[in-house]
């Protein structure tokens, strides 16, 4: 798959996107004699893959992985759904954190930060900070410029989080029950996706776990105008501000909201949740304000420093 492709099919009109998502669907499902899955997070994208999936297949599957950081409305929603199995992770979001580490910028900045800070290895380290492999080549998987102070950061950072939380759980399923996934994933979403789409297509069949991703090349706007088309019912998260609807606790990608980022929107919608997330680990917390602010993300909704309006003492959280 070329990236040229791509582009030419993410500029499709939503009609026949939806013709060829079918397509991919229907091979992935006759491929595996209809030992699949719906991977359903409760989300926009995963509505829309369930729906795609049940017009052609209504007996499938749906499987929710309850980590436990779902919002409220997420899990309400996803209780109106049929056909929905919970797999749920072994261990809790906070003891990830304090034995790995904090997941922050992207999957995969946070993979080459832990690796580099944990190695002795000076060629690992020369790969990841210089982007030079052993034998002199250059290679793209390295920490970006902009992100390299945050080797040196004053907390465990890692990329274990999704594995230890949301993998490990869906894998035991997938190996008890011998299904394989449909996921509703989007290469533009992040880097790492684009890069498993060029390579593997919607459908990786080889893979060693394999996945379909029928809908990976729409975006955003096709997945609000499918909504649109069909009426479908969505969580009401979504009409409360919120630009992404993953784990409430994860820090992946805030960086680059734009207008009010999911903790200043929590704030005034979660304000319990967003005080457990703000508070250092000692204090019955998550310890989030204090990496927030070491990327140099707000964390506040136009509110005083050092209130909230609750009258909560957030300036305590804060790196001196």
């Amino acid at each position: 798959m070329e990236q040229i492709e791509l582009k030419m099919l993410q500029a499709l009109p939503i009609d026949v996107k939806i013709l060829k998502t079918n397509q991919r669907i229907r091979e992935w499902y006759e491929y595996w004699n209809g030992k699949v899955y719906i991977s359903f997070s409760g989300g926009k994208d995963s509505t829309v893959l369930l729906h795609l999936v049940r017009n052609l297949y209504p007996n499938v599957e749906a499987v929710f992985i309850d980590t436990g950081l779902e919002f409220p409305e997420i899990r309400s929603f996803v209780k109106t759904i049929d056909n929905v199995t919970t797999v749920r992770p072994k261990m809790q979001f906070n003891k990830v954190l304090e034995k790995y580490g904090y997941p922050v910028v992207s999957k995969e900045q946070s993979h080459y930060i832990t690796l580099v800070r944990n190695t002795k290895s000076e060629v690992l380290k020369n790969k990841h900070i210089n982007g030079i492999n052993r034998d002199g080549s250059k290679t793209q998987f390295t920490i970006s410029k902009k992100w390299k102070y945050l080797i040196t950061a004053p907390f465990k950072i890692s990329d274990q989080c999704c594995q230890v939380m949301k993998k490990r759980p869906v894998k035991k399923y997938e190996k008890e029950t011998g299904n394989t996934a449909i996921i509703g994933t989007m290469t533009e979403e992040s880097v790492m996706r684009q890069k498993v789409y060029l390579k593997n297509g919607c459908n990786a069949f080889e893979n060693t776990r394999p996945i379909s991703a029928p809908i990976s090349f729409w975006n955003e706007k096709d997945i609000w105008d499918y909504i649109k088309l069909y009426n479908l019912t969505y969580s009401t998260i979504y009409d409360m501000g919120y630009q992404r609807t993953g784990c409430m606790f994860c820090m992946y990608g805030v960086h680059l909201e734009k207008g009010k980022n999911r903790f200043q929107t929590m704030q005034s919608t979660h304000p319990k949740q967003y005080e457990y997330c703000m508070k250092n680990i000692e204090q019955g917390g998550l310890g989030l304000a204090k990496v927030l602010d070491y990327i140099n993300v707000s964390y506040r909704d136009d509110l005083d420093d050092k209130k909230t309006a609750e009258g909560v003492n957030y300036q305590q959280y804060r790196i001196t």
